[in-house]
């Protein structure tokens, strides 16, 4: 069966970014201070974050041009393809066309460098030397360490433990581009001092290894702090992945009715919805659908508030969804799905109404990377399976109705090192994790109280 890939030249490869803010159907709220509760202005940002980082994470400019030096980057993987999924489609006998784009040709493997290296960009633009961050399965810390390699910066990753030991080949590429990484918590700093006290044997979390790299970058003159998710300027240098694949479904004659991808923070599957989302905004026929895992299920079972961005409450306080900033999930191998709260753009979008949202369990989610993997070839990382899964769902609905639905689904990256992860399912070792509803409760109980 003949193979459709859709690919821009070079010289069709986005040159701005795309700001929703200045789009969205209402205003998004703002972060808010951590001690006194007020609206954050640039200078409670700086010690974390560049100027230019800042200005993008409030800009009202709906189009903010990338740096030539950025763009020369971006193009030793992009643009990306969009493929058509036949082998898939006829696996699966339905006459919906599914397409997805695919990210996991990037050095790093994933969408996150197209952020690291707009990050890293103008953190040294601004004469920083080092940067600390966080990562869960490891994807960010990947991208983040080459970026950083390419700029000639030092980086610090707080990798979380239970992906630090499920994952190692994920640490020793980091190391491998120079990064220095150890698992979350630590011994490094206090917040991952006083949560091994509490539990030696905690697996950690995102918000912990927040907690780690953002107290290490305000202890350090000579540091600031890289979000590989969440924060608006994440998302907006993530909508090269829309843009193009705006152009790509054209080059296909085709418009999706229905855009699928996971999340986690949100990064992945903003930077690919973003770009339709005003189409939407202003009447058209589409849905996007975000797929969380049921371990971890933030939109679906988490409730819209302020919250810390971290467990040791060091960060600003963000109005999103949340399961709490104490919450920490299963070790499900989707590690960069392990985060207690989603992006504000995509909470607010949610609560809007502007897209939907459904939990999916682990085993089903290897099921449909294994189907997707023997179809089309490809694969995926576990966290992008997710959004496999109720691709595949969709693709059946269509199946049994005879409707002719074109499905895109945000491909983020590929499973190369997860194979640990595919043996646990192929042998039957694999458990899903139920929705931990007391320990949630009890997390939500700890929200901040903002007036």
């Amino acid at each position: 069966m003949e193979t459709t890939k859709f690919m821009l030249s070079e010289r069709e490869m986005p040159t701005h970014w795309y700001n929703v803010l200045p789009d969205l159907p209402a205003p998004l709220p703002p972060p808010l201070h951590p001690g006194t509760g007020q609206p954050l202005g640039p200078a409670d940002l700086a010690r974390l974050f560049p100027m230019e980082l800042i200005k993008q994470e409030v800009s009202p400019e709906r189009s903010i041009e990338i740096p030539e030096e950025i763009q020369q980057l971006y193009r030793l993987w992009r643009p990306t393809p969009l493929f058509r999924a036949h082998r898939l489609e006829k696996a699966l006998g339905t006459p919906a066309r599914i397409f997805y784009k695919y990210e996991g040709g990037s050095p790093a493997g994933s969408h996150k460098l197209n952020t690291a290296v707009a990050q890293v960009y103008y953190n040294k633009q601004e004469g920083v030397r080092r940067l600390a961050t966080e990562t869960g399965a490891g994807q960010w810390g990947s991208a983040l360490a080459l970026a950083c390699q390419f700029f000639g910066l030092q980086c610090k990753v707080y990798m979380v433990q239970s992906s630090y030991h499920q994952k190692p080949y994920r640490r020793v590429l980091m190391e491998t581009w120079g990064a220095r990484v150890v698992p979350s918590p630590s011994e490094d700093t206090n917040a991952g001092r006083t949560i091994r006290a509490l539990d030696r044997d905690s697996p950690g979390s995102l918000g912990i290894a927040i907690s780690e790299a953002v107290e290490d970058a305000a202890s350090h003159d000579d540091t600031k702090y890289s979000l590989g998710s969440v924060l608006n300027h994440v998302l907006l240098h993530q909508t090269v992945i829309g843009l193009e694949a705006k152009k790509q479904m054209e080059m296909a004659g085709l418009y999706p009715d229905v855009i699928v991808g996971c999340i986690g923070g949100g990064s992945n599957f903003a930077g690919t919805f973003l770009p339709f989302v005003k189409d939407k905004i202003d009447g058209k026929n589409l849905r996007i659908v975000c797929v969380e895992p049921e371990a971890c299920p933030s939109l679906t079972k988490g409730v819209c508030a302020y919250d810390f961005g971290d467990t040791a409450k060091l960060t600003p306080l963000l109005r999103m969804y949340t399961l709490g900033h104490s919450f920490v999930p299963p070790r499900i191998h989707a590690g960069g799905l392990r985060y207690h709260g989603m992006a504000p753009i995509v909470s607010h979008l949610y609560h809007l109404k502007v897209v939907e949202a459904v939990a999916v369990h682990q085993l089903a989610t290897f099921e449909a990377a294994v189907t997707f993997a023997r179809a089309e070839g490809i694969l995926p990382a576990p966290e992008p399976s997710h959004a496999i899964k109720v691709t595949i769902d969709e693709a059946l609905k269509c199946k049994e109705s005879g409707e002719k639905k074109t499905i895109l689904l945000a491909l983020s990256g590929h499973g190369h090192f997860d194979l640990g992860a595919y043996d646990e399912f192929l042998s039957g070792k694999l458990k899903d994790y139920e929705y931990p509803t007391e320990l949630v409760k009890k997390a939500l109980e700890e929200l901040p109280k903002v007036g």
